[in-house]
């Protein structure tokens, strides 16, 4: 019997892998992805891809896309509760797992775990500890294309934002850089891959500055 398992889908490359993971495992049925989106700006918290995006890329993948949809600047408080309406019809299907695609840091692990377990649930995370540098080589031979959709200008330079993520991005990088950008120093939209039926079609729309962070606004092709 395969295991019901949602995924936490920020629509980049992490849990592109993630999700590429668990369909190699027999023991996985996927059920849905997972996202969270910021009323009125109508994009993904954090990240800043357009919902439009992020449905297409749920729709070129086959999957059910659930949007768990939250104020903007809301609190914990009201992220989880947010959360918990979304999980409600898949916790009365069965569902007791959720997949993640974080790889070292060691509190958001913690905090999802904690989390989901009071929902009673239990958070997965195939990607747990694999070396970065490596995984990002993967991900670029698996045939994975990407865009850099968000930069911390306090880590990396601001001119890195809208950059396809490529054997040039990684090599350009600052060695303080994690290459999967773990620790926040940049986000990625995947747009093509493996997993995917058929492109996503972008455009790289306007460079904006918001609350300390620079963004690619995407632009459905």
């Amino acid at each position: 019997m395969k295991e019901k398992i949602l995924v936490g889908w920020s629509g980049g490359k992490d849990s592109s892998l993630t999700l590429w993971q668990l369909q190699q495992q027999e023991s996985w049925e996927i059920v849905a992805l997972l996202s969270t989106i910021t009323e009125g700006y109508e994009r993904l918290s954090m990240h800043g891809v357009r919902v439009e995006l992020i449905r297409q890329q749920a729709e070129s993948l086959g999957l059910t896309l659930a949007e768990s949809r939250i104020p903007p600047n809301a609190s914990n408080v009201t992220y989880e509760a947010a959360l918990l309406r979304t999980l409600e019809p898949f916790l009365q299907q069965g569902v007791r797992k959720m997949a993640f695609g974080d790889l070292f840091l060691a509190d958001i692990r913690h905090y999802r775990e904690d989390l989901l377990a009071r929902f009673g649930m239990e958070a997965v995370f195939p990607l747990w500890q694999r070396d970065t540098a490596a995984l990002s080589r993967e991900f670029l031979r698996a045939g994975f294309r990407a865009v850099v959709v968000c930069v911390d200008p306090r880590q990396i330079a601001a001119e890195f934002c809208g950059r396809e993520y490529d054997d040039r991005f990684l090599a350009d990088l600052p060695p303080s850089a994690d290459p999967c950008g773990e620790r926040g120093e940049f986000h990625t939209f995947v747009y093509a891959g493996p997993i995917f039926r058929q492109l996503i079609p972008i455009r790289r729309g306007a460079l904006v500055q918001r609350e300390g962070f620079y963004f690619c606004d995407l632009v459905p092709g």
